[in-house]
């Protein structure tokens, strides 16, 4: 083993690293699997290490790099289907599912204490019985989903066939209990089997502390975990240093300049785009109201943009906003995104920290901290009265104005929990009044000239 040091958070320079704008939008899936801040990025870390003593090739540890950041990539398809399934929070369940012990004691006490326990007594007993009647069923659909979207979307964003069969079989187990095709021993992809120990590892790291980390991958070995990778973690947990350096400031941007990083790949504004777009179909995942809504917030925008004169380039860059602008929603529970009734003031003030949470992810990408801003005001008010920092007027640039008149027509002209979608005439007539105290008036006739003429 290498000896461990501290990192400094200066060794970032100006090239453009994949590395780093994937590292900084998985803490967006870190929010939808209720992980602390890093998740993602401590799993590449633990799990490069184990590269390291496997002396895996330079190809071989470029794909098992972006398999670990982006294991979650499938996340947010399955959380509007497990508050349907278990009627309980998703973020939390999946939070509390990652500290069960692999025991069908745990298992059972995890199940029997999460669905449905804010509900009424029957309603419970309901629920219960469903789960537990079809239990193999709703398990095995609700890992096919995660996994079978994480794989697509990583292919979308041009990696190798090993990442995205890597992250497809995040949830198999070394015995052949695991999900969803139950696959065994070495027939699970090498890039999965690392993923799972090193998220396992992480968690329990992070939650008790490394000997309980270590306790935990010896006593699941040969079950859940390769048993001759299990001892290559456990050599990596407890060497010298390890635990100050996980808690270390500086390993975010380790992670994100080290070689894998950037290995055999440009960052092109083409690139840019498709990392966008395909950031956009995680995000629209996550509550089946929400399906294509940032691709179409993005393309309404492109219309006003292109009705008001910006020139291709500026489009390009506000269709980029328009995508990620809802990245902040990966973060907030499905019992509030689908509820088909009014929000409490309590749940309406969760809902409002989405646009800051989406600030507060894009800003960490270098090549997005000019869009951020943009981006986290889609629910301003030219009035002060929206959120999340009740902007005034003279704070609202036109790039705000527009994406929020494109943001607010596409909720009026989509299905939503609350209600169906609306015609145009009624559209137009809530947006008329909204003229002045909240939208921009030319944004708005942009938007119509545009639809008119489409």
């Amino acid at each position: 083993m290498q000896p461990h040091h501290h990192f400094s958070t200066s060794s970032a320079t100006a090239v453009v690293r994949l590395g780093e704008i994937l590292g900084a939008l998985s803490h967006a899936l870190d929010l939808t699997e209720g992980q602390p801040e890093g998740h993602c990025v401590r799993c590449c870390w633990i799990g490069m290490q184990v590269a390291e003593v496997l002396d895996l090739t330079a190809n071989q540890r470029s794909d098992l790099y972006f398999t670990l950041l982006l294991k979650d990539l499938g996340c947010s398809s399955n959380a509007a289907r497990i508050c349907q399934l278990y009627l309980t929070d998703d973020i939390e369940f999946k939070r509390d599912f990652k500290l069960v012990d692999g025991s069908a004691r745990q298992g059972l006490e995890f199940l029997l204490s999460h669905t449905a326990s804010q509900s009424g007594l029957v309603q419970r007993l309901k629920a219960v019985t469903n789960v537990l009647k079809n239990s193999n069923d709703i398990v095995g659909e609700v890992m096919q989903t995660r996994c079978d979207r994480g794989a697509e979307i990583a292919r979308m964003m041009r990696f190798s066939e090993d990442v995205a069969q890597g992250i497809a079989g995040l949830d198999e187990h070394w015995d052949g209990g695991g999900r969803p095709a139950r696959l065994r021993g070495e027939a699970i992809p090498l890039y999965s089997r690392i993923a799972l120990l090193a998220q396992v590892a992480d968690v329990f790291v992070t939650e008790l502390g490394v000997e309980a980390a270590v306790s935990e991958l010896t006593n699941r070995a040969g079950t859940w975990f390769d048993p001759d990778l299990t001892p290559v973690f456990i050599e990596v947990m407890r060497c010298p240093g390890f635990l100050e350096e996980f808690n270390d400031p500086g390993l975010e941007a380790h992670v994100f300049t080290s070689e894998p990083a950037h290995t055999g790949r440009v960052v092109d504004e083409q690139y840019l785009d498709e990392i966008a777009s395909a950031f956009a179909q995680v995000i629209d995942a996550k509550s089946p109201f929400t399906h294509g809504h940032s691709e179409r917030v993005a393309q309404y925008t492109d219309s006003i943009c292109a009705e008001m004169g910006y020139s291709t380039e500026k489009r390009r860059w506000m269709a980029r906003a328009a995508l990620l602008h809802d990245i902040g929603k990966l973060g907030v529970s499905n019992t509030i995104l689908d509820k088909p009734g009014k929000l409490t003031d309590a749940e309406f003030d969760l809902i409002k920290l989405h646009p800051a949470m989406s600030h507060e992810i894009l800003s960490r990408v270098s090549v997005f901290q000019d869009m951020a801003l943009t981006a986290a005001a889609h629910h301003e008010r030219l009035d002060g009265k929206g959120y999340p920092n009740g902007m005034s007027a003279d704070q609202l640039t036109q790039d705000m104005r527009i994406l929020s008149v494109a943001d607010i027509f596409d909720a009026l002209t989509a299905d939503r929990p609350y209600r169906p979608a609306m015609p145009l005439e009624k559209a137009y007539a809530i947006m008329d009044d909204m003229v002045g105290c909240a939208i921009d008036i030319e944004c708005y006739a942009a938007l119509q000239n545009a639809i008119a003429n489409s």
